[in-house]
């Protein structure tokens, strides 16, 4: 079925065909409007899951934390200041093995006050152990939502589904919604590995001396290391239901391509917009959309960015002190590899701020015309223009 849906809303039609059981959250612009989706769907029936009101996103992760250790079927959703709140749990949720899944609308973190786009409120989560998934429409949202549920599930790690505040979150685009059927083959019911059981009873988050805390840790990135794999298969069954799929690194006019843009988000659908108008200029440009961030594809950047002469990141956060968190993955991910093209960082749309084409353009055409990269990050849409 194919409905006109805000970007919100396909989180929330994905999580009622998910059958999710037990949901959480506290109100944060903007996410609510997932949310207040989820407690209608609630309150008239059309799901049969309870749906836990809390005083803060603090609580909201404690909530689904606790009915992920009884065994079910969890949501939650949050944004910026939310998110940082949430920070102390969410390691809770990795360490403890729990398949939960959270939709993070990407918003600026204050002061000064901004509830528009920017990355840095999920990438300041990057090392609590939660996978990252990034997308691009309405469509991938929907659908990630629902390989998130499969992929938490089958590693026991938590996954964090990421899309644009306002860009995605509030804009109306046609969505197939697939029949509850369709998902149930994808997406059976869940059969916790881990589940309180008062028949077979035993403690969770007890004290973890020195001798056992290490192999604790070491566990969880072992789980990081088989996401790829896992991914890949799910995205195959889901394909093969569906007729789509995603990859944790999606290409455009890559293979022949002398500078590769690499970007996330919403921006990558401008992104290919410049593309196409330099390729018809005779202009060898591709582009990378990057969509799993954590765990960071590095073995995909080295296949794909050996050949290409330049790279230019496009980064929608910023590490004060040290770069755009994008282009410092990248860099690390090629230092070893034989071949390491010279990667040029910009930062660029911070606050919600327009990344328009001719801005996309304009930083192909100063990547294309410098040789080696000035700065870690060259800082590209301030008033005044490019950072001088």
């Amino acid at each position: 079925m194919r409905e006109v849906l805000e970007g919100s809303h396909a989180v929330s039609e994905a999580v009622r065909l998910a059958k999710v059981q037990v949901m959480s959250a506290y109100p944060i612009t903007p996410q609510t409007h997932i949310v207040e989706a989820l407690s209608e769907f609630c309150a008239e029936g059309k799901m049969d899951a309870r749906f836990i009101c809390v005083e803060s996103e603090h609580s909201a992760m404690a909530a689904v934390i606790g009915a992920a250790c009884g065994g079910v079927r969890t949501f939650t959703a949050s944004s910026s200041q939310g998110l940082a709140l949430m920070h102390e749990l969410l390691h809770w949720a990795s360490a403890g093995r729990l398949p939960i899944v959270m939709a993070e609308v990407n918003r600026a973190l204050g002061p000064g006050w901004n509830i528009w786009m920017d990355q840095t409120d999920s990438l300041a989560q990057r090392d609590t152990g939660w996978i990252q998934l990034y997308c691009e429409d309405a469509q991938e949202v929907l659908d990630t939502t629902l390989q998130a549920y499969k992929l938490a599930e089958s590693i026991n790690l938590p996954v964090m589904v990421v899309l644009d505040a306002f860009f995605l979150s509030h804009t109306y685009e046609p969505v197939d919604i697939p029949a509850q059927e369709a998902v149930d083959r994808f997406l059976p019911p869940l059969n916790p590995r881990i589940r309180l059981d008062t028949s077979t009873p035993f403690a969770l988050y007890s004290m973890a001396p020195p001798a056992v805390y290490m192999e604790m840790r070491h566990d969880i990135q072992k789980a990081m290391e088989l996401v790829p794999e896992h991914f890949d298969r799910l995205e195959h069954e889901f394909e093969n239901i569906f007729g789509r799929r995603y990859g944790a690194l999606d290409t455009f006019f890559c293979e022949d391509a002398e500078i590769i843009m690499v970007m996330a988000g919403t921006a990558a659908s401008t992104c290919r917009q410049v593309v196409s108008g330099l390729r018809a200029k005779g202009e060898k440009i591709g582009l990378i959309k990057l969509k799993m961030f954590r765990p960071f594809p590095k073995k995909l950047f080295r296949k794909l960015l050996g050949n290409t002469k330049k790279v230019a990141v496009v980064d929608r956060n910023f590490s004060f002190g040290a770069s755009g968190i994008f282009a410092q993955e990248i860099r690390a991910a090629m230092y070893n590899h034989s071949s390491r093209p010279p990667v040029f960082g910009y930062i660029a749309g911070l606050g919600g701020r327009d990344l328009t084409p001719e801005l996309l353009e304009e930083i192909y055409y100063m990547t294309k015309n410098t040789d080696e990269p000035e700065k870690e990050s060259i800082w590209a849409g301030l008033k005044g223009g490019f950072e001088k």
